[in-house]
């Protein structure tokens, strides 16, 4: 009995002895563990999010680019088109809007480039076929406020712009031009049909237009063709 009696006393301390080789984790151990898993963490995060960062950026650039280089070729477009007409300038530029009259498949158009607060906007009229129609529209053009239907945002974020014509040399849009004498519609030789020969101001041979904008001055130069 007494031997059954140790035997009792002793397996508890047998069973509580851990076994050759094998060893717990230590509270101190398990919280250093914990901290090096949080502190991984994080930092991958950070590197997640900074990716993702980058390809927003790198995506809206990309945007803004197409969209400008959209914008450039509608502008040459409608350079490429001009009409110069006794009935109402070909191209005006007063600093702040570039007026143009082109030709459409339907008559001539009235095109205006302008800066809005900040905004670079196009307003195009409905083509006419008459001069008294032409007119009108092109001194509609010089009241516009921006809000009119028609008009058409193209960039945000633009401070500033300048136009020059080349004639022999670049120089400022706003400058007076070559004067041509071109025969008004209906005009006849010698009379009272030569009075009505009409003054125009003769296109120049290139455009160039400085865009200011958040990455920088753009410059773009556009070739005119001939002009009658």
């Amino acid at each position: 009995a007494q031997g059954v009696a140790r035997m009792s006393v002793s397996t508890p301390d047998r069973c509580a002895r851990p076994l050759p080789g094998q060893r717990g984790f230590t509270l101190v151990e398990v919280l250093v563990a914990l901290l090096i898993m949080a502190v991984l963490a994080a930092l991958g995060w950070q590197g997640i999010d900074s990716m993702a960062r980058t390809r927003e950026v790198a995506q809206a650039s990309t945007e803004r680019t197409l969209r400008l280089a959209t914008v450039i070729a509608q502008l040459e477009a409608d350079l490429a088109a001009l009409e110069n007409t006794p009935a109402t300038p070909a191209l005006a530029f007063d600093g702040a809007a570039l007026r143009l009259t082109r030709r459409t498949p339907d008559g001539l158009q009235v095109v205006v480039w302008a800066l809005r607060e900040g905004r670079w906007l196009r307003w195009a009229s409905t083509s006419a076929t008459r001069v008294d129609d032409l007119q009108q529209a092109w001194l509609t053009s010089q009241q516009l406020s921006g809000q009119e239907p028609g008009h058409t945002p193209l960039l945000d974020a633009m401070t500033g712009w300048q136009v020059y014509f080349y004639r022999g040399g670049w120089s400022n849009a706003q400058s007076s031009g070559d004067q041509a004498e071109s025969a008004a519609p209906g005009a006849g030789p010698g009379g009272a049909g030569a009075a009505a020969a009409a003054v125009r101001e003769l296109l120049p041979t290139g455009v160039r237009v400085v865009l200011e904008l958040p990455e920088g001055a753009l410059t773009r130069d556009v070739a005119l063709g001939p002009q009658s």
